[in-house]
């Protein structure tokens, strides 16, 4: 079992870090990367859990364990949006020792840009030198249907299944109750939240955050 992770401890380590949460197709990626590379950040990317599978068990991510035990239909298919939110690791918090781990193992002398919707509001909280430190983007469920459409995701998962047209129904109405749940658990906690919706160009965006953030922007 791996022991938890002790904020008293971590987050004077974590002082120089910076985290972009939020719903699934909000721009994360894209803002993250602008402003990295504008900024001379260091970015980490937390939105794939491959790259943890090997460093997880059963124990502490039974939800990962149960999820990879699955077949598309029953991850997609045979179950209601609430129930995938409810047993889906990444929304759950499993793995976010693994995410903070990784952070650690960075160079601290320079800033860090953390993103990813595996940053839960709760989470992260407890790890902040200051609120100012993170902002969370909640996509509007047109804009996010609009942006994986443009990347050729739209479909990824969904045709994978034997019925398509359901599991995408079900994929963006999960989506959009994480969306829902993110926003509400960040108000409670009295953090920073950008709706993000098609008024909105990456450009202006990127400077909401920067700004959210206290980065300066170009």
């Amino acid at each position: 079992m791996r022991p938890p992770l002790d904020p008293r401890v971590l987050r004077p380590r974590l002082a120089h870090v910076r985290w972009i949460g939020g719903g699934s197709g909000a721009g994360k990626s894209t803002v993250a990367s602008r402003l990295a590379a504008e900024l001379g950040l260091q970015l980490h990317s937390c939105e794939t859990f491959t790259a943890h599978v090997s460093r997880s068990n059963p124990v502490d991510d039974p939800l990962l364990h149960a999820f990879l035990a699955m077949d598309m239909d029953q991850r997609w298919v045979h179950r209601t949006p609430r129930a995938m939110l409810g047993t889906f690791h990444g929304f759950q918090g499993e793995g976010f020792d693994l995410i903070v781990e990784d952070v650690l193992a960075l160079p601290a002398d320079q800033p860090v840009l953390v993103e990813g919707f595996r940053l839960l509001p709760r989470l992260v909280r407890p790890l902040l030198s200051a609120p100012s430190h993170a902002v969370w983007l909640i996509p509007t469920p047109q804009f996010r249907r609009a942006a994986f459409a443009s990347r050729g995701s739209l479909w990824a998962i969904a045709r994978r299944t034997s019925d398509p047209e359901r599991a995408l129904a079900n994929l963006l109405a999960r989506d959009e109750l994480f969306s829902n749940e993110v926003a509400a658990e960040a108000a409670a906690l009295q953090l920073t939240t950008i709706d993000v919706s098609s008024d909105l160009t990456v450009e202006e965006l990127a400077a909401r955050v920067a700004g959210c953030l206290g980065l300066p922007s170009r």
